[in-house]
């Protein structure tokens, strides 16, 4: 009796399994690539060097083929995840804010980046060159001033909204502009092309090494900026981490793998999640829609006062 009462629980258990191994395979047949968009920001051999190990990683987490598509601007990355034709993305929170306005069924926020204190934000900040004799927004009055992206949080959003606050418009500055990405307009200010710009930071730990999170940050990593040549003469308010963001209509199988690669990293995989976000951080950890309420509203007012 008891043999036979093992042999079926183990004929049922090798029977779930086989289902279970099944739903699996079912989901990689016939899916292709799983396709990651890349937002500009920094130059397109920075990025695909620094996600490289996350390319490795998610091909033997997920089973199926990775590629990354590093988009010369936000839009691109935006209109990939629209249109079904990437699978995930990491965003600045006004970047989701625009997808979720045009289609709420297209993605969802599943995880963000935490800061090394355990904090979940940044800031938006314009910096200037640190000879340039500007050192505060008054002295900006009739200066050039470089955002980065229209669909940029930090360097575009907050900094324009927080701004038209305190009363500075654009016609308060000599010229706007957009330098194309946030290290393009860095460049752009060390170069005397723009007086300042505006971009993002962790403002956390030592300002010669670019603080610990950052455009700055990855810039001072890769050789392009001592932060002795610049000064920041404007700082935003907290504006909270970008979301990774996936496909809504992917997989469960899928999603669970991804889930479960990044919200690990930094523990199973750390020398990978340094150059992933690149700097020091405590970690991804889960987030939900409403953490970007506030951004979904800020944007809705640009595009209103925009018509």
């Amino acid at each position: 009796m008891f043999r036979n009462l093992f042999l079926a629980t183990t004929a049922l258990a090798v029977g779930a399994l086989s289902v279970s191994s099944a739903t699996a395979q079912d989901w990689r047949s016939g899916f292709g690539t799983y396709n990651v968009g890349l937002l500009s920001g920094e130059n397109e051999a920075d990025r695909l060097r620094r996600y490289g190990c996350m390319q490795e990683l998610m091909q033997d987490a997920l089973g199926v083929p990775v590629e990354l598509f590093p988009a010369a601007d936000y839009a691109g990355v935006m209109q990939g995840l629209l249109a079904g034709q990437l699978h995930q993305a990491g965003l600045g929170p006004a970047g989701y804010a625009g997808i979720f306005l045009q289609d709420p069924d297209a993605v969802e926020p599943v995880m963000t980046s935490s800061n090394v204190d355990g904090s979940l934000g940044y800031f938006a900040v314009l910096l200037t060159r640190a000879d340039s004799g500007i050192e505060s927004l008054e002295d900006m009055a009739g200066k050039t001033l470089a955002y980065a992206d229209s669909n940029s949080t930090s360097g575009y959003l907050v900094p324009r909204a927080e701004l038209r606050l305190i009363g500075i418009e654009d016609d308060y500055f000599g010229s706007t502009g957009f330098s194309g990405g946030h290290e393009q307009g860095v460049v752009a200010v060390l170069n005397g092309q723009y007086d300042a710009a505006a971009t993002w930071s962790s403002l956390q730990g030592e300002y010669a090494e670019g603080y610990t999170r950052g455009n700055l940050r990855r810039m001072v990593d890769n050789g392009l900026l001592n932060m002795d040549e610049i000064q920041i003469i404007w700082e935003s308010n907290l504006i909270p981490n970008g979301p990774t963001v996936l496909r809504k209509d992917l997989p469960v199988e899928a999603k669970e793998a991804v889930l479960d690669l990044f919200l690990n990293m930094n523990v199973r995989h750390p020398e990978c999640y340094t150059s992933v976000i690149g700097g020091d951080g405590a970690g991804y950890v889960a987030v939900e829609h409403e953490f970007y309420e506030s951004t979904i509203a800020l944007r809705r007012q640009e595009i209103a006062a925009s018509r």
